[in-house]
């Protein structure tokens, strides 16, 4: 394993006022530009630039929890590396129920099921079954969609699941079912948009963006408007797990820079349809507060709102099959501990060493993440693409295309 270990980066020069360092892995879009959201606001109540979300906590994060390896599909960018056949790794039904169990009394606020495909568990209402009787945490699905059954799907609507999130990669359903490894994967997942969405669940599609499908992103949207679903959630493909494989793959910069100004048109025409998000861009979110900015004094509140979202380590974590905690799924080398050996409380206490270095991740960036004024906000984006693309796990995220020069008006005024 490579030595992580740094020396102390450079002061930032923008500082935001009461906002915690840490790094936000989802942009609001919708919520920048028109200051309000859908599923979001229903889960998180409201939020916006005048008003950060203050949903999570460092010590009390939300949790995506990957509760099985198994899946029925073998997508090409899977960053779990999700396999046809159970792991014999996997917690048992008794420890997973136990886990569920502590996050009740954790009062953690959201958990997210995933997989590989959560639903393909035989136990998974059993392993959920202490949260859905206490209500609490808030309870999500991140799913590919194929199993959701009309029965499925009220299921989930009876045990208190506020969303479900599906996997859609384009509406083009030769192109869907190629990056999802199954011929007539698309199909089977319009069936449980269809089935989520008449048992009255909030449902949103999650497209995992590349170099080949950013183009679709006004036409998904469209798209998704048409069908009732609540917000479509853009992924930057990253490289790990599968993803690695798949490295040319990536989105230019410059399709990232037309896409950041095509989803700030779309979310104002789409504001009161859905909204939408994207994951894996920090830095585009820079670039659209700089795009929406009226002043110096807008431009701060943007930033302020950005740095109140949450990610990998801070305010939300992801805990694997076999029980190890992860800062999040898209930081798979490093593991802050296992809920077999200790409580899911002891793991993320802050003299956790392994915790350490993303309680302020901004001091240990390198390269022009290291260097960039916006690094306190931003994170650095993608450690895993840093780490594909340039051998340093906390080297520069590669698509980023934010010139720090550009800002300067910008950076000095707000740094007073």
């Amino acid at each position: 394993m490579k030595d992580r270990r740094f020396s102390p980066s450079i002061r930032p020069i923008i500082k935001v006022p009461h906002a915690p360092i840490w790094v936000p892995g989802v942009i609001p879009v919708t919520t920048m530009v028109v200051g309000r959201g859908t599923v979001s606001t229903k889960i998180k109540g409201e939020y916006h630039k005048k008003k950060p979300s203050r949903f999570t906590e460092y010590f009390r994060p939300l949790v995506f929890w990957n509760i099985t390896y198994q899946c029925n599909l073998k997508c090409l960018h899977c960053y779990i590396r999700a396999k046809a056949q159970q792991d014999p790794t996997e917690l048992t039904t008794e420890e997973a129920r136990r886990l569920s169990e502590e996050m009740v009394q954790m009062r953690i606020p959201l958990v997210i099921l995933s997989g590989g495909e959560p639903l393909i568990r035989k136990d998974f209402w059993e392993i959920i079954e202490p949260m859905a009787k206490a209500q609490f945490p808030k309870l999500s699905l991140s799913t590919n969609g194929t199993m959701i059954t009309k029965d499925v799907a009220q299921k989930l609507k009876d045990y208190g699941f506020d969303y479900v999130g599906i996997s859609i990669d384009s509406i083009v359903p030769q192109y869907h079912d190629k990056f999802r490894g199954v011929p007539g994967a698309f199909k089977l997942t319009l069936d449980g948009i269809k089935n989520s969405l008449e048992a009255g669940l909030d449902v949103g599609i999650r497209t995992t963006i590349t170099k080949y499908n950013v183009k679709e992103v006004p036409d998904i949207v469209k798209w998704s408007a048409e069908q009732g679903i609540k917000r479509v959630s853009f992924y930057l493909l990253d490289t790990i797990g599968r993803g690695e494989d798949i490295k040319d793959w990536l989105p230019t910069p410059e399709q990232l820079k037309w896409m950041a100004d095509t989803v700030i048109d779309l979310a104002r025409e789409y504001a009161d349809k859905l909204e939408i998000l994207i994951v894996r861009g920090n830095f585009m979110g820079i670039y659209i507060a700089k795009k929406l900015a009226k002043d110096e004094e807008d431009f701060k509140e943007y930033l302020n709102m950005l740095q109140a979202q949450g990610d990998c380590g801070r305010k939300s974590i992801s805990i694997y099959p076999n029980g190890d905690v992860k800062p999040c799924q898209f930081i798979d080398w490093v593991t802050l501990g296992n809920v077999r050996e200790k409580s899911l409380r002891e793991i993320l206490r802050k003299d956790n060493p392994d915790l350490q270095p993303f309680l302020n991740i901004a001091k240990n960036l390198r390269g022009k993440c290291g260097r960039c004024p916006f690094k306190e906000v931003c994170g650095g984006g993608s450690r895993g693409r840093a780490w594909a693309l340039t051998g340093d796990p906390w080297g520069e995220d590669p698509l980023c295309f934010i010139e720090p020069e550009e800002f300067q008006s910008l950076v000095q005024a707000t740094a007073q």
